[in-house]
């Protein structure tokens, strides 16, 4: 028992520091320009004991006592082979994971072995080379495991007086190992960080230890603050309503950023609102936001609407594209409210505004609605129709992620034409520009291996540009808002704490009488929402914090709308305080762990449990490294606590009908502003709270 646990220790050690310098050599470029091998090769060694004495630490304690049995030898060889193998296992899956992500498998890579049939049909269809040498991989480390540790021999007994000493001896160094440093907190991957670039940070971690400890952090999951450090819960009202230019102490205290907000041009009958979110179309494939030719359509159609240049994700994630775009909520460290269990019911969505206005709400997608949670999240909030592949007629092709964008937008254009006179909100998604990179034959001419997220571009662009092309000839065309967007990036990766250029979309607003017009400004997806609401020309009341650009100044300083009515509004103050928001673009971004908050061209960064760091960014991918504005760094923190805590106190949602009117009659006057003297008891006791 003894010595199969050492075996096992050195062995392990071995394969974990032959797996991290061989990722390091693929990688040599970016180590080479980071520091060199030496922290990630250390660091490596400390994380490494540390698994491994999670692992090996009962036996080792265990075997003085124990070890002359054979049926104790026994367990530990059996025991010993599963966590041989597992290492090795997680050591094999992370070269296609960085590949794909840029980074060790983390919390992810649970989240998907949910849906086993979707993802065993990418991994085959899209890496089966890795798939292959990785199962033979394996096979060999099974042979090499029951080779080492198939045939135990039972110990030779020690003295009675030795047994407590190395029994104690064994516990002390495992103790030690596991919190890897003698320091007031243990270690964690904080500890091993080296650097800016957040792929290299996660080098000195082994695969196992970063999916672990993946799933320990869920139980911070609510809790931004655990995170990034807490602030007073008043400042931190403070600080967000007045940078959606909404009054503090707000209008109502229950729901503090509630507020109305009245469109520059009211319509007698406010428009239909169609939300295209496409996947994985980042910037860097449009050409006219800088990127690769791969979209010709999509850049005929920005010359047609309002082009917005600089627009933002706020994740890498498709339901964190979802929550912003759809519920205008600002992310978290936490999973998308999409996949909380608070968020499942009651949640603000623009499918349960426009409910309350009249319109029928329905989501489109081409694969299956529940991934990721989609189905009940939006059924338990506000939308009627769910059409996913279940439901398409006659889809022409039907990939691993499901039916083809051309089947999507063929059903669209069926529902849209078949809507007569019902007002209606429609979200549909699409899912071809996705690994395996899967499409219909004969749409596109490939270049080169058709297989390639290029080429799904260009057949994504395709598809779409098929569809706007008989939308502009379809009646709905004339009271339909059309907004195009991404829900992200695809394989967001670079050498910084944030990689703002993977974080760069193409949004587009059209349709209807949008004039065109291109807008440099700096936004972010959850300015979306009060954006489309300003141009269907609604009247409404909403929690959202996005700023409506409609409101803003465009480039020559003149407002969109300048009617003698849309300036008397504009005079009412608090009935809308976005056009009291600070003018200064600013976009929010979640990297993983890392929170980004860039405004103008200044880049303050939150990352957990570390003090913040702030860029002077300069576009497309240049970072020079300031010292940190202090007012900036609140503003941040105030923004990446406030979700958190809108979630958890259940703050972010329409009030129901019944009691709108109470708490409309319990309001405090308008027309306070930050720091002036508390009105209430609630408010008083706010004062002393931190989140």
């Amino acid at each position: 028992m003894r010595h199969l646990t050492l075996v096992f220790i050195i062995a392990a050690f071995a394969m974990l520091s032959l797996s991290r310098l061989a990722l390091a050599g693929w990688q040599h470029q970016r180590v080479r320009n980071a520091g060199g091998l030496r922290p990630i090769m250390l660091g490596g060694l400390r994380i490494d004991a540390h698994e491994i004495a999670v692992l090996a630490v009962a036996p080792a304690v265990l075997s003085p006592w124990f070890g002359h049995y054979p049926l104790a030898t026994a367990i530990t060889s059996v025991w010993l082979q599963f966590a041989w193998l597992l290492l090795v296992f997680m050591e094999v899956a992370t070269p296609p994971f960085i590949l794909e992500y840029d980074s060790r498998p983390n919390r992810l890579f649970v989240e998907y072995l949910k849906h086993p049939r979707e993802v065993t049909g990418m991994l085959w269809r899209g890496f089966k080379v890795p798939v292959l040498g990785g199962t033979v991989i394996v096979i060999l480390a099974a042979w090499l495991g029951h080779a080492m540790f198939s045939q135990p021999q039972p110990d030779a007994p020690l003295p009675w007086w030795l047994i407590p000493i190395a029994s104690l001896v064994a516990l002390a160094i495992g103790i030690l190992a596991i919190r890897g440093t003698l320091q007031h907190r243990p270690i964690n991957p904080s500890t091993v960080a080296y650097c800016s670039d957040g792929m290299l940070n996660m080098l000195p971690l082994n695969s196992l230890y970063s999916v672990l400890y993946a799933i320990y952090s869920m139980k911070n999951e609510k809790s931004a603050s655990a995170v990034y450090g807490n602030m007073p819960e008043a400042a931190m009202h403070a600080q967000v309503l007045a940078n959606a230019g909404l009054p503090y102490p707000p209008a109502d205290a229950d729901f503090p950023s509630m507020h109305t907000q009245a469109p520059v041009r009211p319509r007698q009958r406010p428009l239909n609102l169609v939300i295209i979110l496409e996947e994985s179309l980042g910037a860097q494939y449009v050409a006219n936001l800088g990127g690769a030719p791969l979209t010709p359509n999509l850049d005929k159609l920005a010359e047609l609407g309002w082009n917005f240049t600089r627009a933002y994700a706020t994740g890498t994630r498709s339901v964190r594209g979802l929550e912003a775009v759809v519920t205008g909520f600002m992310p978290t460290p936490a999973q998308a409210v999409v996949k909380l269990p608070d968020a499942q019911r009651g949640f603000f969505t623009l499918a349960d505004l426009l409910g309350r206005h009249g319109y029928h709400s329905r989501f489109i997608y081409g694969g299956e609605a529940h991934f990721d949670n989609m189905k009940g999240f939006f059924l338990g909030n506000g939308f009627d129709h769910i059409v996913d592949r279940g439901e398409f007629v006659d889809p022409q092709f039907v990939g691993t992620w499901g039916a083809s964008d051309e089947d999507m937008f063929n059903q669209l254009h069926r529902l849209l034409s078949a809507d007569g006179d019902q007002p209606t909100f429609t979200l549909a998604f699409t899912v071809s520009n996705h690994t395996p990179w899967e499409y219909p034959s004969g749409r596109i001419e490939p270049d080169g291996n058709p297989a390639t997220v290029e080429n799904t571009v260009r057949y994504a662009d395709w598809a779409l540009g098929r569809f706007f092309d008989q939308a502009r000839q379809s009646p709905y065309w004339e009271n339909t808002v059309f907004l195009i967007a991404a829900d992200h990036d695809s394989r967001v990766s670079g050498a910084s704490l944030v990689p703002v250029r993977h974080f760069q979309i193409p949004a587009l607003m059209l349709g209807a009488d949008i004039a065109p017009r291109r807008d440099d400004r700096l936004i972010s997806q959850i300015d979306f929402g009060p954006t489309l609401l300003s141009l269907m020309g609604l009247e409404t009341q909403h929690p959202m914090l996005g700023r409506d650009l409609t409101r803003a100044p465009d480039d020559d300083g003149a407002e969109e709308g300048n009617s003698e009515a849309s300036r008397e509004d504009n005079q009412k103050g608090n009935q809308n305080g976005n056009r009291k928001a600070d003018q200064e673009g600013r976009a929010i971004m979640q990297y993983g762990d890392n929170y980004g908050y860039l405004k103008g061209d200044q880049l303050l960064v939150l990352g957990p449990q570390r003090a913040p760091a702030q860029f002077h960014y300069t576009a497309p991918d240049r970072y020079d490294p300031v010292a940190v504005d202090e007012q900036l760094a609140t503003e941040a923190l105030a923004h990446a606590l406030w979700p958190s805590w809108a979630y958890r106190e259940g703050r972010y949602a329409l009030p129901a009908r019944h009691a709108a009117g109470q708490r409309a009659a319990a309001r405090p006057a308008p027309g306070s502003v930050p720091g002036s003297e508390p009105t209430s008891a609630q408010e008083r006791a706010a004062e002393s709270k931190t989140v």
